[in-house]
């Protein structure tokens, strides 16, 4: 347990000098914005800002012990005419388990349930939006799982891919929205168990004064080939997030607890997650 903390610890440690190294050589030709903008375009999943989100969720209550799985996920938008085209990449760079832990979009079904450490699969998703949305913002576009896990217990094994989409407003203080994905398996070893994986991710942001913000963002995922009373994992929760600056610049944290109130009986009960996001506003 010690050494999977540290090695944890280290990841934290090192992705944060990079970033910020990048940060500096990027933020050099980045003017940040005013805050109620900057605010808005945070919680925009397909608004036109750069970011990297630095994301460390734990699980616990497991029968078969915890997870920690360590996310870089960079957004990329590109405008082209009328239209943006937002890639975003979901990267576990580091995934640790005790054992046989699922219900989450981090870690896979049907592995082997034994300890475990090192890098997730990847996930990329490309957006079509518009670059000057109405009152109702949205984005569509296909997602792809790619199995780049380095141990049978941290991935699917599977190619896997499908159509995800999001749609939301942002009403004063309001930001409420609504992501969708589905995944089905199209390739990889015949051993491994087929993937055919939902997500829907409802998020409410709810903005105060100073920077700080109210968050929900509950990740519910099922899994449609597991057994009746297996499938879903639905969590109940939230947090608290603030946007704030170091030197230059904008940075967005929030910190989040969710307990599941539905999950497969190897599922874990409880869910903290910390975020810190580098922004780089045009």
């Amino acid at each position: 347990m010690k050494k999977k903390f540290f090695m944890v610890l280290l990841a934290v440690v090192l992705i944060t000098a990079y970033s910020h190294w990048l940060t500096e050589s990027l933020a050099s030709d980045a003017k940040p914005q005013g805050g109620d903008d900057l605010q808005k375009k945070v919680q925009n999943p397909v608004g036109s800002l750069i970011s990297v989100p630095l994301k460390l969720t734990a699980d616990f209550g497991a029968p078969n012990g915890s997870a920690y799985i360590f996310n870089v996920n960079p957004v990329v938008p590109v405008t082209v005419g009328d239209w943006n085209l937002i890639n975003r990449a979901l990267i576990p760079l580091l995934v640790s388990v005790d054992g046989l832990i699922g219900g989450t979009a981090g870690i896979p079904y049907g592995s082997t349930g034994d300890r475990a450490t090192g890098l997730g699969d990847i996930n990329y998703s490309l957006f079509l939006s518009p670059a000057n949305p109405d009152k109702v913002i949205w984005g569509i576009g296909p997602s792809i799982n790619i199995p780049t896990a380095t141990d049978r217990q941290l991935g699917s094994g599977k190619w896997s891919a499908g159509p995800t989409g999001v749609m939301l407003v942002q009403p004063k203080p309001w930001s409420l929205g609504l992501l969708v994905r589905q995944l089905w398996s199209f390739a990889g070893p015949s051993g491994r168990q087929d993937v055919s994986q939902f997500l829907l991710e409802p998020f409410v942001n709810y903005n105060l004064e100073g920077g700080w913000y109210l968050i929900a963002d509950p990740i519910i995922t099922a899994n449609w080939d597991a057994p009746s009373g297996e499938k879903w994992t639905v969590p109940l929760g939230g947090g608290v997030g603030k946007l704030f600056k170091i030197g230059s610049q904008p940075i967005n944290s929030r910190a989040e607890a969710y307990y599941n109130v539905e999950k497969p009986s190897f599922g874990p009960n409880w869910q903290l997650v910390f975020t810190f996001q580098f922004l780089f506003p045009k």
